[in-house]
């Protein structure tokens, strides 16, 4: 190992300067975290079989060709990849200067989503263009990300001291409350959730005070009081929290879904009944398995042991994101990393909830795993940020 000098010198020196490089100027020794790779393709790799599996014997959804859901979800991989490609190889500086336009992009599609989006599942969500359905919810996440990174890097990374201000804080919830105002419109509550827990990591890493966070929990848990109270919610989504809290409440309709994944998670024993194989998958009996309830084609197919595999799979992309996060050199890229490791986190929890019955049922799909373009699209935009920030890290080059 080379140790690096510090000292000056009137000498040339074909060594790498130990100085903190300028954002954009120069990658990181190590290249890749490969890690945080091969656990993406993993989960993708994984997620494309149990979609195959949930959809090749449901002829209600493929029209008699069992092949037709794993065909799509090819494409959708193989376009995520470019995706992800291309934000890995742009220039950290244009990452920062193209953020604000991703950002707005996300608030356009939010909002053409009210004015000519389709509904499903009783969930104004989804832009038809062609052949393929977009949910803009889905960006939306990784937008307020990185919005939220940059407005705070903007204006604390040139100060000295680790908090930040009032109107920084104050700042950032803006940019969070476009985006999450126009989500309740549409209304999908399960994206909101996840939303909502991602704003508060974001504040959190970012250095908000203690009073802000107390006061944003208190107000998060007064504002869904006053929803439900007040109506604001839909009457389907009611009756789901009430499943929630009691399943046998109404086993055929609200509580049909999470009764129904809580058998053919138990249906998988330790080894489980063989891919391609669940009873439960090959009868069609739960309800969107192949997108919100996908972790219960692995817990019938693959068991306990194969299930325990797939959340090892997103714990280690979780760690290797907060990883990033910790080694980043600059705070947009800190922040950044953090907010991307709360959200698939969150989403992750929110998801495997609900199909072992622990959370309420809201339809979030599980990162990387389940059926659907926009969920991996933002997935994979999301981990070509992340391997940027790693690229262009400062610290010490090492041989």
């Amino acid at each position: 190992m080379t140790v690096l000098s510090t000292r000056p010198s009137s000498r040339p020196s074909s060594r790498p300067s130990s100085r903190p490089l300028r954002a954009g100027t120069s990658l990181r020794a190590p290249g890749l975290d490969w890690l945080l790779m091969l656990a993406a393709l993993a989960l993708v790799t994984l997620g494309t079989l149990l979609v195959w599996s949930a959809t090749s014997t449901r002829a209600d959804l493929t029209g008699g060709d069992p092949n037709a859901y794993l065909r799509k979800q090819l494409v959708n991989v193989a376009i995520g990849l470019v995706l992800m490609v291309a934000v890995l190889a742009t220039d950290h500086r244009w990452v920062r200067i193209l953020a604000p336009l991703a950002y707005l992009a996300s608030v356009g599609g939010l909002v053409m989503v009210l004015v000519a989006g389709s509904t499903i599942n009783g969930s104004r969500s989804w832009i038809q263009l062609g052949g393929m359905s977009i949910q803009p919810a889905e960006f939306a996440k990784l937008a307020v990300v990185i919005g939220m990174a940059l407005v705070v890097a903007e204006r604390t990374e040139r100060r000295w001291g680790r908090g930040v201000r009032s109107v920084e804080v104050v700042a950032m919830l803006a940019i969070a409350g476009i985006p999450a105002a126009l989500i309740l419109l549409q209304p999908d509550l399960g994206t909101m959730l996840v939303l909502s827990a991602t704003v508060f990591g974001v504040l959190a890493v970012a250095g908000a005070g203690r009073l802000w966070l107390a006061g944003l929990t208190f107000g998060a848990v007064g504002g869904a009081v006053a929803a439900v109270s007040m109506g604001v919610l839909k009457p389907y989504q009611v009756d789901r929290f009430l499943a929630f809290t009691n399943p046998g409440l109404d086993p055929r309709g609200a509580g049909y879904n999470t009764e129904q994944a809580r058998i053919a998670v138990g249906n998988g024993g330790l080894f489980g009944q063989g891919l391609f194989d669940g009873s439960q998958t090959r009868s069609g009996f739960v309800p969107e398995q192949h997108t919100d309830f996908i972790f219960t084609v692995a817990g019938e197919e693959l068991g306990l042991v194969g299930a325990g595999v797939l959340i090892l799979l997103v714990a280690l992309l979780i760690w290797r994101a907060l990883a990033i996060s910790a080694q980043a050199g600059d705070l947009f890229g800190r922040v950044a990393a953090a907010g991307i490791a709360c959200w698939w986190g969150f989403q992750a929890f929110q998801n495997i909830g609900m199909c072992l019955g622990i959370m309420p049922v809201t339809g979030v799909p599980l990162p990387f795993v389940s059926y659907g373009g926009s969920s991996l699209f933002a997935g994979m935009l999301a981990l070509g940020l992340l391997q940027n920030i790693h690229l262009r890290s400062a610290g010490p080059v090492r041989r």
